[in-house]
């Protein structure tokens, strides 16, 4: 892989790592809860980004970051993972890890369409003919018609196949990660996409530990460390979530272009139905591998032309 394309290999990897992510994290979520999750990982993850920054650049903090890198990267992390994470990860425990991370594949669009507002990136008729195509993969898989005794009436209803609050709060993960990423690259520019990373997810611990205490949780946290196999399972999001996964985004879009890197890193729907049916056994109908093709092919048609 040539100097060229780092970008665009950082993202492909950033999509495995998120499908690792995605698949621990939903195990751990049902055992010791979505709240305890979200704070740990974070913590876990700064520990990882905390030691690699000492051996590789030298400094354990990010205390070279200028002003402006700090200030728009911690705005940044209170969204995309305070307020974004908070959102997807209680989805992984309504929904499930799959069909969240198919809702996710909006992600891209909504970049588009905040770095059109904040940025001034123009929008083009194909980007919206592209944004329709993926919302309407995502309506394949949640939407389906009723069944039984009312397969007789004149007007079947739609309904959907999955809790409308697990499908909102996967939406909200969507756009907490869209708006994160937008302001991250506003806030990185040039500084160090690990060291970026530490500052994001300093934010984060923040936003959560502000939760957890309004939420008096600190006690359902101590129980979730004494708790072998969910935190072996969170340590492992951990490292290829805010440590690997996080850091590989910043710097995909940091060397490729913003939307091809969100396009690529899109494939996890993709690349979560395998394990998803290897290893929790989920059933997955072909509807809803042609919704996640269907969805995934919408997101390039919005930024590989």
């Amino acid at each position: 892989m040539t100097g060229s394309y780092i970008g665009e290999f950082a993202a492909v990897l950033t999509a495995v790592f998120w499908t690792v992510t995605a698949l621990s994290f939903e195990a751990a979520s049902k055992r010791i809860g979505s709240l305890a999750v979200n704070i740990l990982r974070l913590v876990v993850g700064f520990v990882f980004l905390s030691i690699f920054g000492l051996f590789y650049r030298g400094f354990l903090l990010p205390t070279d970051a200028t002003a402006s890198n700090w200030w728009w990267l911690l705005l940044s992390g209170l969204i995309g993972f305070t307020f974004g994470d908070l959102c997807l990860f209680q989805a992984f425990v309504v929904i499930g890890a799959r069909i969240s991370m198919l809702i996710m594949a909006l992600a891209p669009p909504m970049t588009a369409l905040i770095s059109w507002i904040i940025l001034g990136e123009t929008m083009t008729p194909w980007n919206f003919a592209g944004m329709a195509v993926t919302m309407t993969g995502i309506a394949i898989v949640v939407l389906s018609r009723n069944t039984g005794e009312e397969k007789t009436r004149t007007f079947v209803p739609l309904k959907f196949n999955f809790p409308l609050w697990g499908l909102l709060l996967a939406f909200g993960g969507a756009f907490g990660q869209s708006l994160g990423l937008v302001l991250s690259k506003l806030g990185m520019k040039e500084y160090d996409p690990f060291a970026s990373s530490q500052i994001r997810v300093l934010a984060g611990i923040f936003g959560f530990a502000v939760i957890v205490s309004v939420m008096r949780g600190w006690r359902e946290i101590g129980g979730a460390l004494k708790l072998r196999k969910p935190m072996l399972q969170l340590s492992a999001g951990a490292f290829f979530g805010p440590f690997l996964g996080v850091s590989f985004s910043l710097l995909s879009v940091q060397h490729a272009n913003m939307g091809v890197a969100a396009t690529l890193m899109a494939i996890v729907p993709i690349l979560i139905i395998p394990p998803s049916v290897i290893l929790n056994k989920e059933r997955v109908t072909l509807k809803e591998v042609i919704g996640a093709i269907t969805a995934v092919a919408g997101v390039a048609m919005l930024f590989v032309r």
